[in-house]
């Protein structure tokens, strides 16, 4: 394959062509960046605010070398809302500072060793189900919401023949979008279908604008300050290893765009500690994690824009979106069954990239000790499955990815295996080694 070549014309262009070109990228991840906070009952304000300082922060640590826009993880959202009803935000928030220094210690190891040792430690036997896991954990969410009832179908919120189309319009859309949009629009399915469904919604009786019409222009987000309780952080800690794996595919995709490898200047260390510090930064505010958008990927590559003072400028936006008091009411005005729509589809292809990573990896269930992991780790995800008592207990995503870990190491590998993972850790090295013209899909 060719290397791409690098397109240097963004970096000589006006500053106002670059502020517009990063109000663009904002527009691409805004769907995705205030959905995940309203899921988990976070103010979307405060993560508009957190996603600028968490993006200035990286391109702080990776030296303004990387175009890449960072805002909320939806890998979290299970254990963040599990979380917020068990502890409150504030402890949901206390977690998150620790989690965020994990990707610092990950750092810190990837600086020495190199990123094989995460191969090692979670391979796609282990990755696949986990990430299988957090997308079919949250389907009775979408569902729910879908229906017209709280994500935990406590209570009844709109009517359920109303409620269904307005989700089917808001989902139908979102499909159509993904599949059939033409440039920019294809990078937007979310934000097309929250506008389609929100005019449904609109004409169903479903929103209400009075508290938008009695508040003021401008106001400080509803900033939280986190607390630490630690059963929550062993709860959420686990959760941290596999957005850091996935970090690498991302910071070797961009880099197949740009033309760039980025994992030898600035370095996969520093992409991981400014993922890490941002997601830290962000819960000291009471923002959501922070992780890397592949909508921005798609969005650099499609634009040909690869200056990261965009990116900058795409944060500073965000920042400034984040003290509109009126815009941050008008997105919590979003009824129930517009976003139960959109995460049906959502929450869907999280479980659809899971099932790629195990299709990838070529990992074969006729194995048993595939098959053990594989199984054992779905059924304790998705059954709910806990250990622990009222003090401590480890539950869902938590619990199933220390399964996964714990049954990869205990359990020996066939000498074929072996020797499959051998190579397999081969290749992660010469992705990490040789990232600069290869394509990541």
């Amino acid at each position: 394959m060719s290397e791409p070549s690098l397109d240097k014309s963004s970096f000589n262009q006006p500053s106002w062509r670059n502020a517009l070109a990063g109000l663009q990228m904002l527009f691409v991840a805004f769907g995705a960046l205030v959905l995940m906070p309203l899921i988990t009952g976070l103010d979307p304000s405060v993560a508009l605010f957190t996603a600028g300082i968490g993006t200035i922060l990286f391109q702080f640590i990776t030296k303004q070398q990387v175009p890449l826009f960072l805002a909320s993880s939806f890998v979290f959202i299970a254990p963040i809302a599990y979380s917020v009803q068990t502890w409150g935000i504030a402890v949901a928030m206390g977690s998150l500072f620790v989690t965020g220094l994990v990707y610092v210690l990950i750092a810190s190891v990837v600086a020495v060793r190199g990123a094989g040792f995460l191969h090692k430690l979670m391979p796609p036997v282990v990755t696949g189900p986990i990430i299988m896991v957090i997308g079919l954990s949250l389907a009775p969410i979408a569902v729910n919401m879908a229906m017209g009832k709280a994500g935990d179908g406590s209570a009844v919120l709109f009517p359920y023949a109303d409620s269904l189309i307005v989700s089917m319009s808001a989902l139908i859309t979102t499909l159509l979008v993904a599949t059939l949009g033409k440039g920019i629009f294809r990078l937007i399915p979310i934000m097309a279908g929250v506008f389609v469904g929100y005019i449904m919604a609109s004409v169903m009786g479903m929103v209400s604008t009075e508290a938008i019409a009695n508040s003021e222009w401008f106001a400080i987000p509803n900033f939280v300050t986190p607390e630490f309780n630690l059963t929550a952080i062993l709860f959420m800690l686990p959760v941290a290893i596999a957005p850091a794996i996935e970090h690498v595919g991302d910071i070797i995709a961009i880099g197949s765009v740009t033309g760039k490898d980025y994992t030898k200047s600035p370095g996969l260390h520093r992409t991981l500690l400014g993922d890490g510090l941002a997601t830290s930064l962000a819960s000291l505010f009471g923002g959501p994690p922070n992780t890397t958008y592949s909508e921005v990927t798609g969005a650099v590559m499609l634009t040909k824009m690869f200056n990261p003072k965009i990116m900058l400028w795409a944060a500073a936006f965000a920042i400034g979106l984040a003290f509109v008091a009126k815009f941050g009411l008008a997105l919590q005005t979003i009824p129930a069954p517009v976003m139960g729509g959109i995460l049906i589809l959502l929450f869907g292809s999280i479980a659809g990239v899971g099932m790629n990573i195990l299709i990838k990896a070529q990992v074969d269930l006729a194995e048993q000790r595939n098959l053990v992991i594989v199984s054992t780790t779905l059924v304790f995800g998705i059954g709910g499955m806990a250990i622990g008592n009222d003090d401590f207990s480890l539950t869902g995503i938590s619990l199933c990815g220390l399964v996964a870990i714990a049954l990869n190491a205990i359990i020996p590998q066939t000498q074929l295996e072996e020797e499959s993972l051998v190579q397999e850790e081969t290749i992660v090295e010469d992705l990490v080694e040789h990232a600069k013209g290869k394509e990541i899909n």
